[in-house]
């Protein structure tokens, strides 16, 4: 979302200027256009280059994960909390991240590579930030489904547990009469 944001800020700004574009403009509208090889490689570096800024800086801290697994006296085994245990945590993030950010590249500029050039009059227009979020949001309803599934499983298997026997259909213990006083 913030590359294309920031990819499409010439655009923006050209559309409130209206035709009084000077030669600048019109040279860097040419050549960073939706569609144009120049916008597809800073669109893909912006993407990998926002997916390690934003893992490393806002969501996953490696340092921060390290001191709680050791405040709470967790480990990952064959390393040692403290120090040993960022750095490696800085290496899988690192690693996983390479291959992320060039799956996230590869989703986000299929549709920009397929659309151009696009047949004048196609109203279809679906940007790779569109499919991450339809993809997101259909596995998302996928897990809820698959959980209500399994809750209701459950259920069934609570039910059929609940043999009837001595202590009735519930389950529950049958109360005790007081014994009488004479």
């Amino acid at each position: 979302i913030f590359a294309s944001s920031l990819l499409l800020l010439p655009v923006t700004i050209s559309t409130f200027s209206g035709n009084q574009t000077g030669p600048i403009m019109s040279t860097v509208l040419a050549y960073f256009g939706p569609g144009q090889p120049l916008y597809l490689l800073f669109f893909a570096a912006m993407i990998v280059f926002f997916t390690y800024f934003y893992t490393y800086n806002v969501s996953f801290k490696t340092e921060d994960v390290a001191e709680n697994l050791k405040n709470q006296g967790g480990f990952i085994p064959g390393i040692r909390p403290g120090k040993r245990t960022e750095d490696y945590l800085t290496y899988v993030v690192t690693r996983v991240l390479v291959i992320g950010s060039a799956y996230l590249a590869f989703v986000c500029l299929l549709p920009a590579a397929r659309d151009h050039p696009r047949p004048a009059g196609d109203p279809l227009l679906l940007g790779g930030t569109s499919v991450l979020i339809v993809v997101s949001v259909v596995m998302d309803t996928i897990n809820q489904v698959q959980s209500h599934l399994l809750a209701h499983q459950y259920e069934g298997l609570i039910e059929k547990s609940q043999l009837p026997g001595k202590r009735g259909k519930t389950g529950a213990a049958k109360p005790r009469k007081a014994p009488a006083r004479r």
